[in-house]
């Protein structure tokens, strides 16, 4: 799309950057206030606008640099359900220049424990549910707290919110090249590790979505740019990098974000209804549940007219569901998109994916794509390169030198091919990854919590083809001699450990040795046959 890139157009790239782009978080944000009184965030609690939004974070924004003291790099971990708050918090962060290091809502205290010693923060921002999670950590470091929805205890002052409309953000001074991010994702070791974004970066991922939207326009033969604001039904975590695809596609152009406390598809209904949803965006799993109640129940989901899903691979059954359903009036969007890429960096849309659906479509301007060491078949491992790619991992030099080839080319750890027209297809993953719903499980971490049961001897774990989830975690555990620990014992065991979603659904208890070759690596495709064809599987 030629006119979109040219020199003077709105998504021309110089020097692998948008040229007319914000370069800052804070300059994104800014420009929101202008949007006045439109609604920006529905949630149960009733509608937030975008000047009380902006007016609230900058608020924070002074508390934050005022009377906690916190100055240009230090660190502010969020941590809370998706809550109109949560957007308040993370917005105060970036007006302030600080550091936003949103954590997993579902983990446990000892997971929370790891990032919070890993990261180092000056403040926690958390709700009341969060609380429990942390305060044994904030009371040990010494560290100050901030609970939503919640009430103030030793440690932790209840927020109150500040929306004075004449004072402004804090007087900062925010740079590009500063971090702006730092989200937590799983790596080599199976511990988290912190991608650590800049400005620069961040302010690239905003543009993304938008360029994709401006060329789905033109290849329906529309104006890029026209109709009314979108009103998108968001269902991905906000501390989810695809959340943020989707969210700066719509403060960019003054639309509404609607929220859920719960994924509930006939809650998710109502809300399409009610709010005349016009964009849906979630992972595979709610995609499908959705598009089911709907044809079960005969909604014509008459105001949508996109439908958008990412954080796993999304199965052929949504661009069905949808044609047969709805015809070409709902568009059906994916793409592929990574923590270290601030999200999407790829986008396939419309009648392009509906005769594809295997692909991930065509890269954003400002992403080059690169095949490394392609086979016959033309699959290769994926590079990266771009402005919206993360500068490295926090505080872990090694694992950022791994991660990139010379040049600036990050190794995604996937397979994939790319056609003669640019269009990317991810074959499978390099990486020992489960991907359940679109949360990432590193089997490393699950088989070590196994492995620390009195009674295992040794532990596998792997994924479990699942239709709606695309994944389950299945785990094949040997135990030691006279044990008798059950299925139901260790996924109790990992349970008390590991966030829910971390728990394997399959537990195979078996006698004798797990296959390995003769480096002692687990043999996961034998594993994988052992799980299928076995009537000793359980089920949680």
């Amino acid at each position: 799309m030629r006119s979109l890139v040219a020199e003077g157009a709105p998504f021309e790239v110089r020097g692998g950057v948008y040229v007319g782009g914000a370069r800052t978080l804070r300059e994104f944000v800014e420009v929101v206030w202008g949007y006045g009184d439109r609604p920006f965030l529905v949630s149960e609690a009733g509608t937030v606008g975008y000047r009380e939004f902006f007016d609230a974070a900058c608020g924070l924004a002074r508390r934050l640099v005022g009377e906690y003291g916190l100055r240009r790099g230090d660190r502010v971990v969020i941590a809370m359900r998706n809550l109109p708050e949560w957007q308040v918090a993370f917005w105060a962060v970036q007006l302030a220049g600080l550091v936003a290091v949103p954590l997993n809502a579902w983990w446990t205290e000892d997971e929370c424990a790891y990032a919070l010693d890993d990261c180092g923060p000056g403040l926690l921002l958390v709700d009341g549910e969060r609380v429990p999670r942390v305060r044994a950590w904030a009371r040990r470091a010494g560290v100050p707290g901030i609970v939503f929805h919640g009430e103030a205890e030793p440690g932790f002052a209840a927020y109150e919110p500040d929306t004075d409309p004449f004072a402004g953000p804090p007087g900062v001074e925010v740079l590009p090249e500063d971090d702006a991010t730092i989200f937590y994702t799983s790596g080599t070791t199976g511990r988290p590790k912190g991608a650590v974004a800049t400005h620069l970066a961040q302010a690239g991922a905003a543009v993304h979505p938008r360029y994709f939207a401006a060329r789905a326009a033109l290849v329906r033969g529309e104006r890029p740019g026209g109709g009314a604001p979108i009103v998108s039904l968001t269902t991905f975590p906000f501390f989810h990098v695809a959340a943020f695809t989707s969210l700066y596609a719509v403060m960019a152009g003054g639309g509404t974000l609607v929220m859920m406390r719960k994924w509930d598809p006939a809650r998710a209904l109502e809300l399409v209804r009610e709010h005349r949803v016009t964009h849906y965006a979630g992972v595979p799993t709610t995609a499908l549940q959705l598009l089911a109640l709907a044809r079960e129940t005969g909604d014509p989901l008459e105001t949508l007219t996109l439908l958008s899903t990412g954080g796993a691979a999304a199965p052929p059954g949504i661009t069905r569901g949808l044609a047969e359903g709805y015809g070409e009036r709902i568009e059906p969007r994916n793409g592929y998109g990574l923590t270290e890429t601030c999200g999407g960096v790829l986008a396939h849309v419309g009648a392009e994916y509906r005769a594809l659906p295997g692909s991930v479509g065509r890269p954003s301007p400002a992403t080059e794509v690169r095949i490394e060491a392609p086979g016959e078949d033309g699959v290769g491992e994926l590079w990266l390169r771009g402005q919206s790619l993360f500068r490295g991992y926090w505080r872990d030099e090694a694992a950022t030198r791994a991660a990139f080839a010379p040049g600036g080319w990050f190794r995604t750890g996937d397979l994939a091919r790319v056609d003669g027209e640019g269009r990317v297809t991810v074959v499978d993953r390099l990486t020992d990854m489960v991907v359940r719903g679109g949360e990432n499980v590193y089997c490393v971490e699950v088989e070590g919590v196994l492995q620390d049961h009195p009674d295992v001897l040794d532990a596998a774990v792997l994924g479990v083809p699942h239709p709606l989830l695309g994944e389950e975690v299945g785990a094949v555990v040997r135990l030691r001699p006279g044990a008798a620990a059950g299925p139901e014992g260790l996924r109790a065991h990992v349970a008390a450990r590991l966030a829910a979603f971390k728990v394997p659904a399959h537990v195979l208890v078996r006698d004798g040795e797990l296959p390995r070759n003769p480096a002692g690596k687990l043999l996961k495709g034998p594993l994988r046959e052992l799980l299928a064809g076995s009537g000793r599987v359980s089920r949680g």
